[in-house]
């Protein structure tokens, strides 16, 4: 592991890769925690956190004293997790290519900012989200945030950063997050993208995130093939025992 990624993120790309490549179908027993973390020669730590990513992915499964077991169904979003609830690294699995990354008016973002004026500046990122081994795109997404909340977000690692843990660091307190998932048609250029033809049902994700002030401070869009897409919610009824 050599490249500039944390090593929590290195370790997730290596066992995803494993993951869609077959290697590891489902139902397969992921190694313990102490045989990662003896084989790619990191603390525990790190690996927990790998693996709970992948979990949040959906791509494994984790049982209490069992162990940690590939999904059946690879490619699984946790909704809470996208809206934002339990959001602590990116949304969907995967590094990011920047396409384009900017300072704009807001009356000229692709996507509009609920309050803010057509002529205060907005910061517009539109990023693909590559699957696991890099070899395709797996979703694009576009985010746009008032430039008073996010002014030095351009100067983050785009590749890695994700916009609800960035403002929380800035000291932005988050009240709600509503998501909405609707089909869609796909345009020329996302078909391009995917390699499917103009027109085909996908779907588009579509996130507004409100401070405690009401204010909007984030919108942001996700698309995604519904061929590699399932969601589930999850909740735990303990209580109500």
């Amino acid at each position: 592991m050599t490249t500039s990624d944390p090593l929590h993120a290195q370790i997730r790309k290596e066992l995803e890769s494993r993951i869609l490549a077959g290697t590891w179908p489902p139902g397969t027993r992921v190694p313990t925690e102490a045989e990662l973390g003896e084989q790619f020669g990191v603390s525990r730590i790190t690996v927990q956190r790998a693996l709970r990513d992948m979990a949040d992915a959906g791509l494994v499964v984790r049982y209490r004293r069992r162990g940690t077991f590939v999904a059946q169904t690879a490619g699984e979003h946790n909704l809470l997790r996208s809206a934002g609830l339990l959001l602590e690294g990116p949304e969907l699995p995967g590094d990011h290519r920047v396409v384009d990354a900017r300072v704009i008016p807001g009356g000229t973002a692709a996507l509009q900012l609920p309050g803010v004026a057509a002529d205060e500046a907005v910061v517009q990122v539109e990023r693909h989200k590559l699957t696991a081994d890099g070899s395709r795109v797996a979703a694009t997404e576009l985010a746009v945030l008032p430039f008073r909340y996010a002014p030095d977000l351009l100067d983050q690692d785009l590749v890695h950063v994700t916009t609800h843990p960035y403002l929380r660091r800035r000291g932005v307190v988050l009240e709600r997050s509503r998501l909405y998932v609707e089909p869609h048609a796909l345009d020329a250029t996302h078909a391009e993208l995917f390699g499917l033809p103009e027109g085909t049902a996908v779907f588009r994700w579509l996130r507004v995130t409100w401070t405690v002030r009401d204010e909007v401070v984030e919108h942001m869009q996700a698309i995604l093939p519904a061929a590699d897409s399932r969601f589930y919610v999850e909740t735990s009824l303990g209580s109500a025992r």
